[in-house]
């Protein structure tokens, strides 16, 4: 297991909007796994996509996760500002014929699963704008990890497509982002939604490509509503508060969404004191493999 010197977790949003019952769900797991160990957990800013992301939202998110007592350590760091990393791991990726150009729409391939690779040896329309892929036939195959609670996982990243790692329009993308950021940051362990589970083939490959270490995974069971859909921002989720007396019963709340079991006397306690007491008897092994409709 990591130990409590090694361990650095974070909690990485898209400032696009609030978070929501379900981002609070994804935030507190990830706060009690480090915390629980006595780690590090970091806040990290998603906002790589400037149209998405709507000034003064991360002052919001940063309000809310304060309210809910999810507290972190060191500086928040924003995405946007790390453009110079980003070019210098692709550029590597380039020189090592992981990373080619592609100026292919969409359109011309959406009667494919995935993008079929066609300008793997040369963009097919060198005249367009350009995107950047990685290519997914070369590397490690197939990717084998051990999630912490969807156990054994061996995926094919060629199966899933050459991922965009920098967008036609000058904008780097997630998957290359998040790669170098971990590694950046020292971040051991990765807890997030099971709706990532996906992405990790492509994360893993880039890791391996780029010489980065492997940091341990756990993806949580996503939160549904009502109507059975995820809980999203693009499905209108009610944000949270960012009223620490408010918090108080949905922090409760959102201990019992991650299978915990808080004792009954402190639904209305201080968040704090909610936290202390959930930090004590983190059990990861208690939650289920399952999405968990949210009836609150």
């Amino acid at each position: 297991m990591t130990s409590a010197k090694r361990y650095t977790g974070r909690f990485a949003p898209t400032p696009s909007g609030p978070l929501h019952l379900g981002s609070l769900v994804a935030a507190l797991g990830s706060w009690l796994d480090a915390r629980a160990v006595e780690g590090r957990w970091l806040l990290r800013l998603e906002d790589i996509d400037p149209p998405r992301c709507p000034s003064g939202t991360d002052d919001v998110i940063r309000r809310q996760l304060e309210a809910f007592g999810l507290t972190w350590d060191g500086e928040i760091r924003y995405q946007s500002d790390r453009g110079a990393a980003y070019q210098a791991a692709l550029d590597r990726l380039i020189v090592d014929g992981m990373a080619y150009p592609c100026g292919c729409s969409r359109r011309e391939w959406q009667q494919h699963d995935h993008y079929p690779g066609w300008c793997r040896h040369g963009s097919r329309h060198p005249e367009r704008k350009q995107a950047w892929r990685l290519r997914t036939d070369k590397g490690v195959q197939p990717i084998i990890w051990q999630d912490r609670l969807f156990g054994r996982q061996c995926l094919d990243p060629s199966g899933q497509g050459d991922v965009v790692i920098k967008r036609k329009d000058g904008l780097w993308a997630y998957q290359l982002a998040v790669v170098v950021d971990d590694a950046d940051q020292g971040v051991t362990d990765i807890v997030r939604g099971y709706d990532l589970l996906d992405n990790t083939p492509w994360q893993r490959q880039l890791q391996s490509a780029l010489d980065y270490p492997e940091p341990r995974y756990l993806h949580m069971p996503l939160i549904l509503g009502s109507d059975g859909q995820k809980l999203s921002k693009q499905n209108l989720a009610t944000a949270i508060p960012d009223d620490p007396v408010k918090a108080r019963p949905l922090l409760y709340h959102a201990l019992q969404l991650l299978d915990q079991q808080p004792p009954p006397e402190l639904r209305e306690a201080p968040v704090a004191m909610q936290l202390a007491h959930a930090s004590r008897h983190w059990a990861p092994e208690a939650l289920t493999a399952t999405p968990t409709r949210d009836l609150h």
